[in-house]
């Protein structure tokens, strides 16, 4: 089917959790499970353990239900003769999840986080090429795994190569701060063509790796008065990005592009989240209105 490998990943781990609880329940080891024990309500009682015991979030239950759909699905097509009992468990539904705001960093709070790492350092200098790499593309962290040093264009016009979901690819503009860090980066690192962003080892970076340095130098930024005192995912640089170039007057269509989303629907969601796009159309109302500016003495 030309899936991910986080989708071959998140399957693997989604079947792996069903089947040894169904075993557990059972009283068997997994190779002993028949067809005929794994029924609707094991795949209620599995969904519900999720969020009960593994604190799992409603998103994450969902995408376990879908894993198990993908999975009673192709046994309906090769085993019709099970096929109510899978009907059954396709008709459980997902459960519907709040939809919470989009949490961003506004580019004085982006400064701060930026001059947390030590640049005199190997380490220090790639995690502040990583963190400015991925606030400048506005691209998720396994495309900027992906990106390799073939795929820079470090003199004018400066650019990189991106390939995101479904491997589709994009190209994106880069700052000339951002190519002075990377510059130093590879100058720093053995020759070769290999990944651009490497740990201690010289193997390519991993997602926890990334949110272990992210959620260490929002902790140090943390100590500012003027920085969210939070934990940070590597995800929100995105959302920065996005909330930024919208500030910036930029439209929805180019910042789609630019981000490599399929909708202009996803793109709308940075537009209900950003608070001084909502503060300037009220004052632009007030403005309007015509009515009296209120005090600005505070009660």
């Amino acid at each position: 089917r030309g899936a991910s490998p986080h989708t071959l990943q998140a399957y693997r781990d989604a079947l792996r959790l069903f089947l040894s609880q169904v075993a557990r329940k059972r009283g068997c080891t997994i190779d002993r499970l028949a067809v005929e024990h794994l029924q609707v309500t094991d795949v209620l009682t599995f969904l519900e353990e999720l969020e009960r015991q593994r604190r799992n979030s409603i998103r994450t239950r969902n995408c376990r239900l879908i894993a198990l759909r993908s999975f009673f699905s192709h046994a309906l097509r090769h085993d019709p003769d099970h096929a109510a009992q899978y009907a059954r468990i396709l008709a459980v539904a997902a459960k519907k999840a709040p939809q919470p705001l989009c949490a961003y960093l506004e580019p004085e709070e982006m400064k701060t986080l930026l001059s947390q790492p030590d640049q005199q350092s190997r380490l220090g200098l790639r995690d502040y090429a990583l963190l400015l790499f991925l606030y400048n593309t506005g691209s998720r962290v396994s495309e900027a795994f992906g990106v390799r040093i073939q795929d820079l264009s470090l003199a004018p016009p400066r650019q990189v190569r991106l390939q995101g979901k479904r491997k589709k690819e994009r190209i994106c503009p880069l700052w000339a701060q951002t190519t002075t860090a990377l510059i130093r980066l590879i100058s720093a690192q053995a020759p070769g063509g290999g990944p651009l962003f490497l740990n201690q080892r010289g193997q390519p970076l991993t997602r926890h790796g990334v949110l272990r340095l992210m959620r260490k130098y929002s902790a140090r930024a943390g100590r500012a008065q003027a920085f969210p005192r939070r934990p940070l995912h590597p995800h929100l640089l995105r959302h920065s990005c996005a909330v930024a170039l919208l500030q910036a007057g930029v439209d929805l269509t180019v910042i789609r592009d630019y981000l490599g989303h399929a909708s202009v629907a996803t793109t709308n969601r940075y537009v209900s989240t950003n608070l001084k796009m909502k503060q300037d159309a009220l004052e632009a109302f007030w403005q309007r209105a015509g009515i009296t500016k209120p005090s600005a003495k505070p009660w």
